[in-house]
């Protein structure tokens, strides 16, 4: 389709529609009529000869020619208003958006996000932290560094570093653990992968006790708990090497158990931009030698 023909009104009005799921409230962010994007919407689909919605009786469903649509309209509006805002302040940066799992936010990437900015001037890199789930689309996302196995639906997923677990506590807790089998008398704090713990004991070759000990959604304050004395956490150590290294926690036991990496990913459907590609570039060059196996030599 000529670029002249392009239905952009009701292009717009299918994006918002298909992203807040509700013709009126598309209709209310674009101001205009419910009415008015319905039938816009309508419009469109005739035009294109294809069903992009699902009409039920309390709201919206995107078919599979929607589905497929969606995340390129999100990405060209977005960065046209990108594009539009940077002209209208004086100024022209290529925006990346990265949104960044908190544990390796706090634990790699902001001690070296002034190297980043050194390096590239030009680009405007804007971070959201998540706990390790994110809707990419929704959140305007051109890159996600998360924790996994590398294997999400539609998402290209690169793998940045290792992160294996090991048990990490209070100086005073861990100086009474002589043995793995210790840590049956104590509580042991968990995140919402509820298999971990078991994993680390059956690698050591001891049963796995019945957990008990609270349960946090981020690395990070899981840190922070073991570090209050409340008991021992399972933790990528390779991200929390500062409050090792100041003494906050000890690891009483060299064992770690491998349960993912971290990855850096993006939809399929992205076209990596030239910015986009300089960041990828900056942070294979920056992980490169670094990891668990150069923390131990």
């Amino acid at each position: 389709m000529d670029v002249p023909q392009l239905p952009l009104n009701a292009l717009r009005a299918f994006e918002a529609s298909a992203r807040l799921c509700n013709f009126t409230r598309a209709g209310q962010e674009l101001n205009v009529t419910q009415t008015a994007i319905s039938h816009q919407v309508k419009a469109l689909e005739d035009q294109l000869g294809v069903t992009l919605f699902t009409r039920l009786p309390r709201g919206l469903a995107l078919t599979d020619e929607g589905h497929a649509l969606l995340p390129v309209l999100t990405d060209a509006f977005d960065r046209i208003s990108g594009a539009v805002t940077r002209l209208q302040e004086g100024r022209f940066q290529d925006v990346v958006t990265l949104g960044v799992v908190g544990t390796f936010a706090i634990g790699w990437l902001l001690p070296r996000l002034s190297d980043f900015r050194d390096r590239h001037p030009s680009i405007d890199l804007r971070l959201k932290t998540n706990n390790n789930v994110a809707d990419i689309v929704a959140e305007g996302l051109d890159y996600f560094i998360r924790f996994g196995d590398g294997a999400w639906h539609g998402t290209d997923a690169l793998p940045l570093l290792e992160a294996p677990l090991s048990p990490v506590c209070a100086p005073a807790l861990a100086d009474r653990l002589k043995q793995p089998a210790d840590l049956h008398g104590v509580p042991l704090l968990r995140s919402f992968r509820r298999d971990e713990w078991e994993r680390w004991f059956r690698a050591a070759g001891v049963a796995p006790p019945t957990p008990r000990g609270g349960m946090f959604d981020s690395s990070t304050l899981l840190l922070e708990a073991a570090a209050g004395g409340e008991g021992v956490a399972l933790l990528p150590v390779a991200m929390f090497q500062e409050a090792l290294g100041q003494g906050r926690v000890k690891q009483p036991f060299e064992l770690a158990v491998d349960t993912g990496r971290y990855w850096l990913t993006k939809l399929k459907s992205r076209e990596e931009t030239p910015a986009m590609g300089q960041l990828r570039a900056w942070l294979e060059q920056s992980l490169r030698g670094y990891g668990p196996a150069a923390l131990a030599r």
